[in-house]
């Protein structure tokens, strides 16, 4: 009998979106971890995502950075904590002597815990004396930041979670909730599952998989968000829709408003957003009829070179129908990062001082100073991030430290990001994998702990603050970004950073949060109540709200603006600073996939993660292609005025003629040259400084390649001699798509140099065609598949998710190796298809073969039969579509 005793699970927080899931991790005693929702935490409620429920197969240490390094004579090299600390602080310090405190810079992120971001602020704003700290939530939400500040005088997200349960309507706008919320998403779903009369609108030029539950879609043309918001404002007021004893009493500039929004009649806003006018006529007499409707928006409103203004133009149609604060209603930011919100806690924007207080407001600044005992305060705003790789380039700001974030392929003009740091004196980087492309531009190298080996709080989108636990050793010299910074410090000379874990930090946090607001307005942001706990209460606590006891605010028509009063802001309705034109004719937009996450450094390592989506692609309408010379499943080039990326053309059928959309993950560890942020325009927005991520300029182009080829393989490969390749983990290998030019003399002799086997008694099997130009290759080690290669003039090759299951097998059979040479499985039904289902790895062919069987007519029914769409329901609008397509052999020829 086995009597070992069962760990118990270490209740932690999903290091992925916003919506701040509670995770159970379980360690066992061969070194995995058992993760499970945690349905204790109101979050999710014991539900997790994909990504989420594949956190324990991201945990290894393959391309971990296990310790600090530095760059001699061009060459990284290992080096000890004293030394690489030494390199830091006495680059900064010598830096700060010589050209004075804004010639460094702090570039931070989301994803750094509460106590990380409060001890970096500390120590640029108030010891070094500058607000050069940026952070990657510059790039999501802060445009939501200035829209709150100048509608509430604070940034507040006023609901909660449980608003999407009262309300009647949900407004998604901007956001594929489905795919990059999808915890959240389920659980409107099943609200429309259980009141069919619940009504889900969703606001986006893409028709994505948030759209397939929707009662009405809105397909705007991009950028004209303001016109739609401005035209339902002034339409609440001329349809008597105006709470007009709540707007007296609680709001003021509703005139303004309305003098700019009057223009924007239904036919002018169906006109500017390229929509029917019934439509638009609809969605208006919907939210005037319906007083519980909670507006959701997120990365398609925030994204753009008039971001604040859209965030504005929503909250203004909450104000004027004095729906704000109330159960089932009103405005609500979704945040895209786990702890974006902690971050504008602690005031991580350059822009901002710690604990919600104003930077350009001298008693706030007199009070945090005072606080601290700082020898000095930063007294005016730093650079934003765009601005800040600016002036990096320029020579202005001579030192960054970069913690936690990929810059050379998240920001805009991302190829810019890298001249900027080939020019800049001293490089630093923080991080906790060893290859990115940030990190091979880096002079200091500092391995940081990762998710379940650090410590700490976030913050989700409803200001729940939660634990992040460790429940992983520290590994290698790897250590806490609070740590570093505050030996950095005292290496420095400065006092006020002997903090003796997260506990210390969290409480110093929440009293300043408590302390007074130098006779200024009110701020709502305070953690009273949690600014005595000891570590152990720290240790232990469960999630809460701020302020405590609070799930809603400005309930009371009390806002943080001086007189009390909200502001309605006039927003004037402007198209992107860059428009198309005949050169640069289709408008691109970036975002996310189902899957994946950021630049992939995490989700990439999970197999499962991968077989959704396994290359970057350019969706975009047949037409357009058709004009552009490309064809679907084909490569094509991509270019904007900034700089270009190749990929993949497909028609998913959600786009209309003149735009194409691009996902943002593939980098120059996973693609040859699939950095979309090196084609992403500049362009900010001129109040929050956010980027224009969902509109630029761009020109499809043909790639032209001779031959189309893909590879699974055990073994890692150098494929930098090829034309184009991009790579994602498998279960048990990695897989290669290629694409290369020129004639191959030797098909067999090239495949087996490119392998790298050089035995020539290998077992090798293949197949060649010469006057198709085909060829197939598979190496088998003890009978065991161990590489195959496949190669066409054409990109219409064998199933990759039949040949994946192979390496799964033992010794292979003679009908699998038959299979082989013919490019297709020789036994029915063994070919899943595309993955549809990651949580149980269900493939597109499994789903349609189960449908046409079965007879199946319903989503539930498909789950029943094949468990697709039974844990985190995100792949249920796709199930949907499969359903409603009723054509179950269609097989996708491009890869699956």
């Amino acid at each position: 009998m086995n009597l070992t005793p069962i760990p118990p699970a270490v209740h932690t927080t999903c290091p992925y979106c916003g919506v701040g899931c509670g995770v159970k991790a379980t360690p066992a005693a061969d070194g995995s971890v058992a993760i499970a929702g945690d349905d204790s935490h109101s979050a999710n409620r014991g539900r997790l995502c994909v990504k989420g429920s594949a956190l324990g197969e991201t945990l290894d240490l393959d391309g971990r950075l296990l310790h600090p390094q530095i760059r001699e004579n061009g060459v990284l090299r290992q080096a000890d904590w004293n030394e690489a600390l030494d390199r830091v602080a006495g680059g900064f310090k010598r830096i700060i002597d010589e050209h004075g405190a804004d010639a460094v810079a702090l570039y931070v992120s989301g994803q750094l815990l509460t106590e990380d971001y409060y001890v970096a602020n500390k120590l640029m704003k108030g010891y070094i004396g500058s607000a050069n700290i940026d952070t990657n939530s510059r790039l999501c939400m802060s445009s939501s930041v200035a829209g709150h500040k100048r509608a509430f005088g604070e940034d507040i997200v006023p609901g909660c979670y449980e608003d999407f349960e009262l309300a009647d309507m949900v407004v998604l706008a901007g956001s594929n909730a489905a795919w990059c919320h999808p915890i959240l998403f389920q659980r409107i779903a099943r609200i429309k599952e259980a009141r069919p009369d619940f009504k889900i609108v969703v606001i986006d030029p893409r028709r994505t998989a948030t759209c397939e539950g929707a009662d009405l879609h809105l397909a705007i043309k991009p950028g004209t968000d303001v016109w739609l918001f401005n035209g339902l404002l002034s339409f609440l007021a001329r349809e008597g829709a105006v709470d007009a004893a709540y707007v007296d009493a609680h709001t003021s500039g509703l005139r303004a408003a309305l003098d700019s929004a009057d223009a924007c009649d239904p036919h002018t806003v169906a006109k500017a957003c390229r929509i029917d006018v019934a439509k638009v006529l609809e969605f208006y007499r919907w939210f005037a009829a319906t007083a519980n409707t909670v507006t959701a928006y997120s990365q398609g409103v925030n994204q753009s070179s008039s971001g604040t203004d859209k965030v504005n133009a929503i909250i203004n149609c909450h104000l004027i129908t004095g729906r704000i604060g109330k159960p089932g209603m009103g405005p609500f930011s979704l945040t895209g990062q786990p702890n974006a919100m902690g971050g504008r806690e602690v005031g991580g924007l350059a822009n901002m001082l710690a604990a919600h207080m104003e930077l350009d407001h001298a008693a706030h600044r007199a009070t945090v100073q005072q606080f601290w005992n700082s020898p000095a305060i930063a007294d005016k705003p730093g650079l934003k991030a765009v601005d800040l790789f600016r002036d990096i380039e320029a020579g202005k700001v001579k030192a960054v430290w970069i913690i936690a974030t990929n810059p050379l392929v998240s920001l805009p003009d991302a190829d810019q990001v890298r001249r900027a740091l080939a020019r800049c004196e001293l490089v630093v980087v923080s991080d906790i994998a060893a290859g990115t492309d940030t990190n091979a531009c880096a002079d200091v190298l500092l391995p940081a702990l990762g998710w379940g080996e650090k410590d700490g709080t976030v913050t989700n989108s409803e200001r729940t603050i939660s634990r992040q636990r460790a429940f992983l050793p520290a590994p290698g010299e790897a250590r806490a970004d609070w740590k570093v910074l505050c030996q950095v410090a005292q290496k420095m000379g400065f006092s006020g950073f002997d903090f003796d874990g997260p506990a210390a930090i969290f409480q110093e946090h929440a009293r300043l949060s408590m302390h007074d607001n130098g006779g200024a307005a009110t701020r709502l942001f305070n953690l009273a109540g949690l600014e005595s706990m000891d570590a152990q209460q720290y240790d232990t606590l469960s999630p809460v709200q701020w302020p405590l006891q609070q799930a809603r605010l400005f309930g009371d028509g009390v806002f943080a603006q001086a007189d009390g009063k909200a502001r309605f802001i006039a927003t004037v309705p402007r198209l992107p600073v860059n428009p198309v034109d005949d050169d640069y004719p289709l408008s691109l937009n970036t975002g996310r996939v189902r899957d994946q996450w950021h630049t992939m450094t995490r989700t990439g390592k999970a197999a499962r993660l991968g077989g959704h989506t396994a290359e970057s692609f350019i969706d975009m309408h047949p037409q357009d292609a058709l004009l552009s010379g490309v064809r679907e499943g084909e490569l094509a080039r991509v270019s904007s005025r900034w700089g270009a990326m190749v990929a993949r053309v497909q028609h998913g059928g959600g786009i209309a003629r003149g735009g194409i959309f691009i996902p943002i993950h593939w980098n120059g560890q996973t693609a040859s040259d699939a950095r979309v942020g090196a084609v992403v325009n500049p362009v900010v927005d001129p109040v929050s400084g956010e980027p224009e991520f969902k509109h630029t300029p761009v020109k499809v182009e043909p790639f032209g390649v001779s031959w189309h080829g893909f590879i699974l393989s055990r073994e890692e490969l150098d494929l930098d001699a090829i034309a184009h390749w991009t790579k994602i983990r498998g279960a048990s290998f990695t897989r290669y798509e290629l694409a290369g030019r020129g004639a191959i003399a030797d098909h067999a002799a090239w495949a087996r140099q490119l392998l790298g086997i050089e035995d020539a008694d290998a077992d090798w099997i293949d197949f060649e065609d010469r006057s198709g130009n085909l060829y197939r290759g598979v190496h088998l080690v003890d009978g065991r598949i161990d590489q195959c290669l496949f190669m066409s003039p054409r990109p219409d090759l064998p199933s990759r998710a039949w040949l994946s299951s192979l390496f799964g097998q033992g010794e292979l059979s003679p009908l699998d190796r038959a299979g082989l040479l013919s490019g297709q499985a020789l036994t029915p039904g063994v070919d899943a298809g595309p993955t549809v289902c990651s949580c149980f790895g269900v493939g597109k062919n499994t789903i349609c073969d189960a449908i046409e069987r079965e007879k199946l007519t319903t989503v539930a029914a498909v789950t029943a039969c094949v468990k697709a769409g039974g844990n985190c329901g995100s792949c249920v609008p796709e199930i949907r579509q499969l359903l409603q397509q009723g054509d179950w052999h269609r097989r996708v020829p491009v890869p699956s």
